[in-house]
């Protein structure tokens, strides 16, 4: 065999298993990583797939995990090595046997656990963080969020003590439980925000999910389990840190018990008893980065005694459930209760109780694993201009960042901030209305500044947002300035 031949052949792609060249096996099927399988192991490859462990791959192949046959199959062809030139050497060993067999099947001589994600590389240890104290706490979530102030003084204290809980190595016969609260509060008032802000602010382990994808074990939809599934994933898949973080159940108030129906309730007060052992403390098996179970997922434990559950929800029509209730002692006379007494009184929801909780259609068993119940106050004009404008990261300061960017200052009039405000109250959604009602008069305003690089400041008047006039413009004062010394 001549240079050019050797040259030639030294070049061929092989079939990882067979290690036959393309010339005696045929045309190779090409895999990411630079592999080659011919058409005759695949096909085998897939039909041992389907077959138990410690039965044979297929004809003249040993069991699943032997090795030592691909060990026999590499030192035989090593002793071609004369024949298959420099570059065939190359890649051999690119395409070895034991790249193939890492797949991860059952009988394939890898672990089922999956490797661990390394964590990043601020991530601090498992309780090596120090959290700060409840009145910093609160402090620093006064820079992101307006009002409730109860609320928030109530998640300080829970997060500072739950972590003083987790890191308490006495043994005496005094064992503190763990508090997990109940969030309540009308929609757009703030209840996912402050849980987030926490999360950005703690650098604590923080799994934010949604009780409405929740369903019972075995039907379509996430199992339980999920929820410590999106822990994990926030902790880098580091157990002994997941286990002590905190987790957010949002839209808790849709697992309500389902009234006059016949069928199995599967997403209501079916998840609301899966979600006990949960809340209690337990070691539950959770599927290793997927949501569900399955054969081809691994598995780990996770023990919940020392995770903090949060769970939150608006429960729309429980001011229905409270006013019933505080006014059915009505009598006839001078001291009997009004049935009107009750109609518009934002703050209905401060007088609830665990009984209004057990009417709407939360089960006893979930409303004991939650005593700490923590209200949270509608929104009302005053507040609404204050997250307007006060947070570090309120709605017009973003506004006026976008037109900085293009060298022109934006600024309100007080009176087109309370219209603003009036507007998002007849809409009923909270603060979630304030950037819709924004979106929609900001639209001319954005579209036209870029027409003209004169404009130096824009300032939104309550006119222009009754459509009664225009929004007060400013000119650059270099530029007027200059426009004068020429007309000079």
């Amino acid at each position: 065999m001549n240079e050019e031949e050797k040259k030639d052949r030294g070049s061929e792609s092989y079939c990882i298993l067979c290690l036959r060249p393309e010339s005696k096996a045929g045309s190779l099927i090409r895999m990411s990583g630079e592999m080659a399988i011919c058409a005759d192991c695949m096909q085998k490859s897939f039909d041992m797939i389907g077959q138990t462990e410690g039965m044979a791959m297929f004809p003249g192949f040993p069991p699943m995990g032997d090795m030592s046959f691909y060990t026999a199959a590499q030192t035989s062809q090593a002793e071609e090595g004369e024949k298959i030139g420099e570059a065939g050497e190359e890649e051999k060993k690119k395409n070895s046997m034991p790249t193939f067999i890492n797949l991860g099947f059952p009988g394939m001589g890898m672990p089922q656990s999956r490797p661990r994600k390394k964590k990043k590389k601020n991530a601090p240890e498992a309780g090596s963080f120090q959290v700060p104290v409840p009145h910093r706490i609160k402090a620093m979530l006064d820079e992101f969020v307006i009002g409730q102030e109860r609320a928030k003084k109530a998640i300080a204290v829970a997060v500072y003590n739950h972590y003083k809980r987790v890191r308490d190595k006495s043994e005496d016969e005094v064992e503190i439980e763990k508090s997990n609260i109940l969030m309540l509060g009308p929609t757009g008032c703030g209840k996912t925000y402050l849980v987030k802000t926490l999360a950005r602010l703690l650098d604590v382990p923080l799994a934010i999910t949604d009780a409405t994808s929740l369903t019972e074990a075995g039907y379509i939809g996430d199992d339980v389990e999920s929820v410590l599934s999106k822990l994990l994933d926030e902790a880098d898949q580091d157990v002994e840190r997941a286990e002590q973080g905190i987790v957010f159940i949002d839209e808790i108030d849709k697992l309500a018990k389902k009234r006059n129906t016949n069928s199995r309730d599967v997403s209501g007060e079916s998840v609301q008893q899966g979600l006990l052992k949960l809340l209690e403390g337990a070691e539950v098996e959770v599927p290793v980065g997927a949501t569900s179970k399955n054969a081809m997922v691994p598995m780990t434990t996770i023990n919940t005694k020392n995770i903090l559950f949060i769970c939150g929800g608006a429960f729309s029509e429980l001011d229905k459930i409270i006013k019933e209730r505080l006014t059915k002692t009505s009598s006839i006379g001078f001291s009997a209760e009004l049935k009107d007494r009750y109609d518009g009184e934002s703050s209905l929801l401060h007088k609830v109780t665990p009984e209004d909780l057990r009417e709407f259609g939360m089960i006893p068993e979930f409303l004991g694993r939650l005593p700490v119940i923590c209200t949270l106050d509608g929104m009302s004009q005053e507040m609404l201009v204050d997250i307007m404008t006060k947070p570090k990261n309120a709605i017009i300061k973003q506004y006026q960042k976008l037109l900085a960017l293009d060298e022109v200052k934006l600024s309100f009039e007080p009176e087109a901030l309370t219209l603003i405000a009036e507007r998002a109250l007849e809409r009923k959604t909270g603060a979630r209305a304030l950037r819709a009602i924004l979106e929609d008069f900001m639209v001319d305003i954005m579209y036209e500044i870029p027409k003209d690089e004169n404009i130096g400041a824009v300032t939104i008047t309550k006119d222009y947002l009754e459509q009664k006039g225009a929004p007060y413009i400013e000119l650059r004062t270099v530029q007027i300035k200059g426009l004068e010394d020429r007309m000079e």
